[in-house]
């Protein structure tokens, strides 16, 4: 029987998938972890996997990312040492690149400080400031950032980008190494982060960071919740170092009701939309890398555990 488990804390993802499975991989046996034919299953697909629940699974043989990152899977500690395969979607990219675009839009343009003008029932025009005069720097210039650098580039933004390993983007000033993050950041009015989460880029999003951005610049954070210090953030924007942040990812997902981000001013918080793979394209790859598994073919999208993606 092939049979795929999945595992989410996210009650109504869990309900999206099996119906994206019925549909679109039927070949499958598709169960949540409370049922019996759970202990049978051979792949178990991932999003914020419940402590203990990839122990349980006594038959596993591949753990399957339900996104293109892996980092979640953290949150079971007694997650396997078996291959690790994640969804790469050919309409992520798209995605991402709409919402960051609105979201640079957003603060080069002022909305930020129009829509809190509105519920102050204040009329003030915000300056218009050609896109070359607004700098913005891109952290991670893998498949996604460098195609949104080169977006905002090709917008006319002057726009400089950072990575671990040096890159070469039309249009974009790059960065490489720990040595250059400064250099990278110094006067920033807006810093994008779209970095893997490893225990080197963790809480990165903090007061070292925020110091060597522009007074009054804007976060955007689409990387991980990991990379952010909150309490770093809110003293940021207290002083006015920051004016705002738009965050889409959080360590824990749904963001808890009583979580201290829904209410910090200057914050606005969107529910990780940026950008995800289609429900039937997870079960699509899903049922593909099956189907590897059992005639013993290579798997696709295999991560390095390692390095973290």
């Amino acid at each position: 029987m092939n049979t795929v488990v999945l595992l989410s804390r996210d009650s109504l993802l869990l309900k999206q998938l099996q119906a994206a499975f019925a549909r679109s991989a039927p070949q499958l046996t598709t169960v949540l972890a409370d049922d019996p034919l759970a202990k049978n299953a051979q792949i178990a697909a991932c999003w914020f996997p419940l402590p203990g629940s990839l122990a349980a699974l006594p038959n596993l043989q591949v753990i399957h990312s339900v996104a293109a990152g892996i980092d979640h899977l953290e949150h079971d500690p007694s997650c396997p040492d078996l291959p690790v395969c994640r969804v790469v979607d050919p309409g992520h990219r798209q995605g991402m690149t709409e919402y960051v675009r609105w979201a640079v839009i957003h603060y080069h343009r002022g909305f930020d400080q129009v829509l809190e003008q509105q519920r102050q029932q204040h009329w003030e025009r915000p300056l218009q400031r050609a896109a070359g005069q607004f700098k913005v720097g891109v952290m991670g210039l893998g498949s996604l950032g460098s195609a949104i650098a080169q977006d905002l580039a090709s917008a006319g933004y002057d726009v400089r980008g950072w990575a671990r390993r040096g890159k070469d983007l039309n249009g974009v000033q790059t960065f490489a190494g720990a040595e250059q993050l400064n250099p990278f950041l110094d006067g920033l009015e807006l810093l994008i982060n779209l970095l893997p989460l490893t225990s080197e880029t963790r809480g990165i999003l903090g007061n070292k960071t925020f110091e060597h951005l522009a007074n009054g610049a804007a976060l955007i954070n689409c990387g991980r919740g990991g990379h952010l210090n909150i309490d770093d953030l809110e003293h940021a924007l207290k002083r006015g170092k920051l004016r705002g942040a738009l965050l889409d990812v959080f360590e824990q997902e749904p963001l808890p009701a009583d979580h201290p981000l829904w209410s910090m001013p200057g914050v606005t918080i969107t529910p990780h939309m940026a950008s995800a793979a289609s429900h039937d394209c997870i079960a699509e790859q899903i049922a593909e890398n099956f189907r590897r598994l059992n005639a013993d073919e290579p798997l696709l999208n295999c991560a390095d555990r390692t390095l973290g993606y």
